[in-house]
């Protein structure tokens, strides 16, 4: 019968810590822990420590006649050696092969549809519940793209963002704004925030050669909105919000946020003209209107950088918004966002009129 491997443990580390400094051989300390020699050689090989590099870092070059006495000697410690240990069984370990022909052709023929590898995830365990083969997390298939070089310069094309590397989060965090009456973030409800009523909005434009796009994003829905505006000027915004949100009943258009483009100078429009109350993101914090951003990252992959809108591209935008807004999200429970907004919207009478001022 076969022996059952175990990684080294921490007594174990400190019964090789001891027999070391004893001058034992590393046969010796295999034969009384039952190990090969093997796992104890690379053990103290791997974990050695040394006095003079206590943070681990670059230990610098010393001449051979300079390198005695204890500070520059090395020195197998059970302390050091099972933090070294933890550490590297923490680390990611090799990405995760589609090996599964099935699972491989799930998850790149959805990849090519533009599904994201977190939708790609949730519909394998709703469509597959009882088939262990057809699992894979959305880092895993991050992981997989990544991999490789071929892999990559194939796959990472079909990614939201078409980015061939993986990026860190974060930005820049400035303060103040040119725009008057402006209204921070910071004042409005809570309601609002925690996306717990219907009606709250995040706006933004989408920058493109000839004409632009205002967008609009319910944020409890995250359902989307377009219009075509012919420059990026507070009158075609303000044109474009008007056309959007007057046809919808009160409870349905709350609030609007927005960044702190000059095209939304104009925000005090809506306000007395719908009703809406408006706020702005703190200035380079996009994570704070999240929802448009998501969205508006979906219209890029139609409508990449540097494409051409024109004013006859109405109908066209129209059938991209309405592929983006038919398209399932985990967050909605795997609801599309425009099965989640005709539900809101037949729920508005039953919804109490709260939160509408701050």
């Amino acid at each position: 019968m076969s022996r059952v491997y175990s990684h080294i443990g921490e007594e174990e580390r400190q019964v090789i810590q001891i027999q070391v400094g004893n001058g034992a051989t590393v046969r010796a300390i295999a034969a009384m822990l039952g190990r090969s020699a093997s796992s104890i050689s690379r053990e103290i090989r791997r974990n050695t420590w040394f006095p003079s590099n206590q943070n681990e870092s670059y230990r610098p070059y010393r001449p051979q006649r300079l390198k005695t006495g204890p500070w520059t000697g090395r020195y197998y410690v059970a302390g050091p050696a099972q933090r070294k240990a933890d550490a590297r069984r923490t680390r990611a370990r090799k990405p995760r092969r589609m090996a599964c022909d099935r699972l491989l052709a799930y998850v790149t023929d959805r990849l090519r549809r533009g599904w994201t590898p977190l939708l790609v995830a949730g519909r394998l365990r709703g469509e597959y519940p009882d088939d262990p083969l057809m699992r894979v997390c959305p880092e895993s298939i991050y992981r997989w793209i990544h991999s490789t070089q071929a892999l990559r310069g194939q796959w990472a094309q079909y990614l939201p963002r078409a980015h061939r590397r993986r990026r860190k989060r974060g930005g820049r965090r400035v303060h103040g704004s040119p725009i008057s009456l402006r209204v921070g973030i910071g004042h409005r409800p809570a309601c609002a925030s925690d996306r717990g009523e219907f009606g709250h909005w995040e706006a933004d434009s989408v920058i493109s050669v000839g004409c632009h796009l205002h967008t609009e994003v319910e944020r409890r829905t995250r359902y989307l909105k377009a219009r075509i505006i012919p420059d990026k000027g507070a009158a075609g915004t303000i044109v474009a919000q008007l056309g959007i949100f007057s046809p919808l009943p009160a409870p349905a258009r709350r609030s609007v946020t927005y960044d702190n483009g000059t095209e939304f100078a104009g925000h005090s429009t809506p306000v007395e003209a719908l009703g809406m109350l408006t706020y702005f993101a703190d200035p380079y914090s996009s994570w704070q209107r999240g929802s448009n951003e998501n969205r508006n990252g979906m219209l890029r992959r139609y409508l990449p950088k540097g494409g051409r809108i024109t004013p006859d591209m109405a109908d066209e935008l129209q059938a991209i918004v309405n592929e983006i807004n038919n398209r399932p999200m985990r967050l909605l429970g795997y609801q599309t966002p425009a099965e989640a907004y005709q539900q809101e919207l037949l729920n508005l009478p039953h919804q109490p009129q709260c939160c509408t001022s701050i």
